[in-house]
């Protein structure tokens, strides 16, 4: 097994199911992006993502093309994964992805938002989601079940774990910050506290998506990863403004099913 990949026992239990959370460790990428950079967005060189996405993809027995991953922004926008393939970089905008058709894998790139990743067993659907603070509260997760739906999933069978990401520790927001999510559900106070800093929060957005996953009617863990604490493990785009570097690697979270 490659060094570096996260499971849990939620989804690993699963018949016909693969899944990785994989940190920033070996890859071949140097420097601000070591090693394990799986985003095309960065600075790094493409040779080095491309490296390393095919030893991501090598690790579910497949090949590099296989690995399908989105330019990513901020939506509820989810893409059905059938016999197409399209390739990175290039790919097809969106935040999240379904399939019922082993021989592919799944993948969202993190560096603090939160990667999600889903499967229904007995349908064998599965999917992947991209879930920073945006996607979280306009109902990602939410778009890629519903989608998981119309290819045979049910949500009372569904497991969803949520990978690294910032925690709640680590992520202070600012004081308009909360507003939006207060004016969705004034019970979403729960999921901010004061911080050091007057008027500023900390917020916990895995907390959150687990709530949101829950309320949707799906059985949902957390891996329980900071990825702003865990500086040798994993990327950080706050960790690195903080330290005034302006760019950063992605993280790649992971799910197949078995052929």
């Amino acid at each position: 097994m490659m060094q570096g990949q996260i499971q849990t026992p939620v989804l690993a239990e699963l018949d016909g199911i693969q899944h990785r959370f994989f940190t920033r460790r070996g890859g071949v990428s140097s420097g601000l992006y070591s090693s394990l950079n799986c985003g095309y967005g960065s600075g790094d060189s493409p040779d080095n993502v491309r490296e390393n996405r095919r030893r991501v993809a090598a690790t579910f027995a497949l090949e590099e093309p296989d690995l399908q991953t989105l330019h990513q922004i901020h939506s509820t926008d989810v893409l059905t994964v059938g016999d197409e393939r399209w390739t990175s970089p290039g790919a097809p905008k969106a935040d999240a992805l379904v399939t019922d058709r082993p021989g592919v894998v799944l993948g969202v790139l993190a560096a603090d938002c939160a990667p999600v990743l889903l499967a229904d067993p007995d349908a064998q659907v599965i999917g992947a989601a991209h879930a920073g603070w945006k996607g979280a509260l306009a109902g990602v997760v939410e778009a890629a079940i519903a989608a998981m739906e119309r290819l045979g999933a049910r949500r009372e069978r569904l497991r969803a774990v949520i990978g690294p990401c910032i925690g709640p520790d680590s992520y202070e927001v600012g004081p308009e910050f909360p507003a939006p999510f207060l004016a969705q559900d004034a019970a979403n106070d729960v999921f901010f506290r004061p911080a050091a800093r007057a008027g500023h929060f900390m917020f916990d957005l895995p907390g959150y998506l687990a709530h949101r996953i829950a309320r949707a009617g799906v059985a949902a863990a957390a891996t329980g990863h900071d990825t702003l604490a865990g500086r040798d493990d994993f990327f950080s785009y706050r960790r690195n403004t903080l330290n005034g570097v302006r760019d950063y690697g992605r993280g790649l979270s992971a799910i197949a099913l078995e052929a």
